[in-house]
C-alpha cells in the first residue's frame, strides 16, 4: 500500500502515465482473447456460446436471480443442522456471514458459482467435461475512479486512505480469474475434495503480494499494477469429523475481517483503514470443524503472513512455524454472529508483515432491510526499528517498499509497534437490488508503523450498491477522513479528506 506511499502491509511506490497505459492495454487484450476463445468454441446445437454469452447478460438485466427449483437437489442443511442463510446475493456481497479459511460447511455444492462464461461453454466439449468434473471458471473486472479534496500534484495524495490511494484518477482495481472445483459439504456420506487456483492483476495486487511471488514487481521494479495469485489451495471435506470437518491447504485469504480483497466480497468500493493494515494472505493449513448446529472452531498452522513457503528466514524474521486459531457462533435465528480469532501468532519479531492479529466481528440483522456489522482488533509487531534507525543491516535493505519503522518513544532504538481499531457497517436493503450502507471506524496507529504516521484516524463514509443484474454491480460512495494528531493527508499537507468515488464490477 515511490515515492512515500503505502500499501496495508506498509510499503510505498509510485504512479506512472506509461504503467496506466500498459494496464489498459493489458484488460483490452485480455477480453478480446476471451471473446475470440469463446467464439472459436463449437457448441453442439442452436446459439453459438458468443451468443450465449452476451445472451446471458441481457436476460438477467434488471433481474434478481430466479427462484430456487424446488425439484433440485439441495443445496443447504435443513435448519435442525445449521441456521437459516441470513441474506443474499444481490443486494449484498454475501449470503452467509463472513468468515475465512474454508467453504461453508453445509452449504456449498459444486457447479454453483459460474456465470457468462461457463453458460457459453455449457454446450461445448470443453464444457461438458467441466461441468461433469464439477470445475468452474469464472471471474470478474472490477475497475473505478475517483475524486478528492487534495490538492498535492502528486498522484498519491489521497494516502494514507487505503486501496485509492491515488486522487483524481481512473484504474483497472483487479480482473480476476478462478478455475476452481468446490467440495460437496451438503452431503454427509462421503468424502470430497476441491481446490481453487486464482490470478489477480491490476493495481491491487500491491495490497496482495505475499514476498517471494513475483514480488519483483513491487520491490525492484516498483510496478503500479502487477498480477498476483492470492488463492492456491486444496480443500478435503469429512463429514465423519463432529459434524463435518473441512481442512484447507496452501496459500488463502486470512480468516479475521468484514472486508477482502476481492471486490465482489465487499459493500463498499473504498476499504476501511481496519482493512487496509492488517494480514492478508497466510500460507498453511486450516482445519474447519462445524461441532454442532452453532458453533465451529478453527484452527491453522502457518508460515508466517504474506510469505512463501520457499523464502527463508534469513530473508523475513517472520517466516517461522505460526498459529491461528477461531470461533465462530451462529445464532439459531441466525440473526447473530461471532467470530473470534487470533491470526499470525508466534514470537511477533518484527518481520516483513509480521503481524500478530488479535480481534473479533459481530454481525447483527434487525430485519429484513436491516444488519450491522462490526469489527475490532489489535495488533502488534516486536523489536521494530525506530525511524532514526534506517534499514541497514535488516533484510529488506536494498527493497523498494520496505516495511515501515516504528516511531518509538525518545532514545529507544526499537520498540513494540501496536495498532487498534474498531469499525461497523450499517447496511439497509431499499430493493432487492439495491443496498446503502454506512461506515464508521476508529483506527488508531500509536506507534506509526502501518500507515507512515503516528496518529489516529476517523472515517466516515456512505455508499450505496446497485446491481443492474446478479452479474453487474455499481458502487458510488463518498468518504471523509481525518488524522487527529498529525496532518496525514496530501503528502503531509491536511488533516482532512474528502474522497468522492465509484466503481462497477462485471462478472463473466
Amino acid at each position: 500500500m515511490e515515492d512515500s506511499v503505502v500499501d496495508g502491509r506498509s510499503r510505498r511506490w509510485s504512479l506512472t502515465i506509461g504503467g496506466r497505459a500498459q494496464l489498459l492495454a493489458s484488460a483490452a487484450v485480455a477480453l478480446v482473447v476471451t471473446l475470440f476463445l469463446i467464439s472459436c468454441a463449437s457448441a453442439a446445437e442452436g446459439l453459438s456460446p458468443l451468443e450465449i454469452f452476451i445472451k446471458s447478460y441481457v436476460d438477467e438485466w434488471g433481474k434478481p436471480p430466479p427462484a430456487s427449483d424446488p425439484n433440485a437437489p439441495p443445496t443447504r442443511w435443513p435448519t435442525t443442522l445449521l441456521p437459516p442463510q441470513p441474506e443474499t446475493i444481490p443486494p449484498y456481497p454475501f449470503s452467509e456471514w463472513p468468515f475465512g479459511g474454508a467453504s461453508a460447511i453445509g452449504a456449498t455444492v459444486p457447479n454453483s458459482q459460474g456465470g457468462a462464461l461457463m453458460k457459453a461453454l455449457a454446450p461445448t466439449d470443453s464444457g461438458k467435461w467441466l461441468k461433469d468434473n464439477h470445475i468452474e471458471i469464472y471471474g470478474w473486472v472490477n475497475a473505478g475512479g475517483n475524486i478528492s479534496t487534495a490538492t498535492d500534484p502528486k498522484k498519491n495524495a489521497n494516502f494514507p486512505a487505503a486501496y485509492m490511494y491515488s486522487a483524481d484518477t481512473f484504474e483497472l482495481d483487479q480482473a480476476v480469474l478462478y478455475i476452481e472445483r468446490l467440495p460437496n459439504t451438503v452431503q454427509r456420506d462421503h468424502i470430497d475434495w476441491g481446490f481453487r487456483i486464482s490470478a489477480l492483476y491490476g493495481e491491487n495486487y500491491r495490497y496482495t503480494t505475499s514476498l517471494g511471488i513475483a514480488t519483483y514487481q513491487l520491490q525492484t521494479l516498483n510496478n503500479f499494477q502487477g498480477y498476483d495469485f492470492p488463492m492456491l489451495y486444496g480443500e478435503l471435506y469429512i463429514p465423519w469429523i463432529a459434524q463435518g470437518m473441512l481442512i484447507r491447504a496452501g496459500r488463502f485469504i486470512s480468516v479475521p475481517d468484514i472486508e477482502a480483497q476481492l471486490a465482489p466480497n465487499n459493500y463498499m468500493y473504498s476499504h476501511s483503514f481496519t482493512y487496509g493494515y492488517d494480514n492478508y494472505t497466510n500460507t498453511g493449513i486450516n482445519a474447519a470443524i462445524q461441532l454442532n448446529k452453532n458453533w465451529m472452531v478453527q484452527v491453522g498452522i502457518l508460515d508466517g503472513t504474506e510469505v512463501a513457503l520457499w523464502v527463508p528466514p534469513s530473508k523475513d524474521p517472520g517466516k517461522q512455524p505460526t498459529l491461528e486459531a477461531c470461533v465462530r457462533w451462529v445464532s439459531n435465528s441466525a440473526y447473530d454472529s461471532v467470530y473470534i480469532c487470533a491470526d499470525g501468532i508466534n514470537n511477533g519479531t518484527w518481520g516483513y508483515n509480521n503481524l500478530q492479529w488479535y480481534g473479533a466481528t459481530y454481525y447483527h440483522k434487525f430485519d429484513e432491510r436491516w444488519h450491522l456489522s462490526a469489527e475490532y482488533w489489535h495488533i502488534h509487531q516486536d523489536n521494530v526499528l525506530d525511524v532514526s534507525q534506517g534499514y541497514a543491516g535488516t533484510p529488506w535493505s536494498t527493497f523498494r517498499n520496505p516495511p515501515f519503522e516504528a516511531h518509538c518513544n525518545p532514545g529507544q532504538i526499537q520498540c513494540t509497534a501496536q495498532e487498534w481499531s474498531t469499525l461497523a457497517y450499517l447496511n439497509y436493503k431499499f430493493t432487492p437490488m439495491d443496498n446503502v450502507t454506512w461506515r464508521v471506524e476508529y483506527f488508531d496507529d500509536q506507534n506509526g508503523q502501518r500507515t507512515g504516521f503516528k496518529t489516529a484516524y476517523f472515517n466516515y463514509a456512505i455508499g450505496w450498491q446497485h446491481w443492474f443484474s446478479p452479474s453487474v454491480t455499481f458502487r458510488p460512495e463518498v468518504a471523509w477522513y481525518n488524522s487527529l494528531d498529525t496532518k496525514a493527508f496530501d503528502n503531509g499537507k491536511s488533516d482532512r479528506l474528502t474522497v468522492f468515488a465509484a466503481d462497477i464490477i462485471w462478472h463473466f
